[in-house]
C-alpha cells in the first residue's frame, strides 16, 4: 500500500501516473479530500476508485451516512487498509486542504 499527501489536483494527477507505471490500476488508486464535492469532482477527473460499499462493507456505508465528514474520512481511510493511528492523522492533513492518495492493490 502507498499513501501520500498532496496539495492539488495537478500533484495528485502526477502521483498517479507513477503509480500506473508501478502496476497499480486506476481501480486500485483513491482520492480523498474534507469538501465532499471536491473530492468527487477529482476521482472523476481523474478516473481513480471511489471507497464505496466493497470497501467498506455494508455497515460502515450506512454508518457514514449519520457522521461528521471526518468521522466519515477516517472510515474510508480505515477501511483502505490504514490503522486507526494513521487515518487519524491523514484526516487532519486533509483539515488543512490537502488530498491524500492511497494505491492499495486488490489481491
Amino acid at each position: 500500500m502507498v499513501t501520500k499527501t498532496v496539495e492539488n489536483a495537478v500533484q495528485a494527477k502526477s502521483e498517479i501516473e507513477t503509480l500506473l507505471s508501478q502496476g497499480y490500476s486506476r481501480d486500485d488508486i483513491y482520492i480523498l479530500a474534507h469538501d465532499k464535492h471536491r473530492g468527487e469532482d477529482i476521482t472523476e477527473a481523474l478516473n481513480t476508485g471511489e471507497v464505496g460499499m466493497k470497501e467498506q462493507g455494508l455497515i460502515d456505508s450506512v454508518k457514514n451516512i449519520f457522521q461528521s465528514r471526518g468521522d466519515e474520512l477516517r472510515s474510508k481511510l480505515q477501511s483502505l487498509g490504514l490503522s486507526e493511528q494513521e487515518a487519524a492523522n491523514y484526516e487532519k492533513e486533509l483539515d488543512k486542504g490537502r488530498l491524500v492518495l492511497i494505491a492499495n492493490q486488490q489481491q
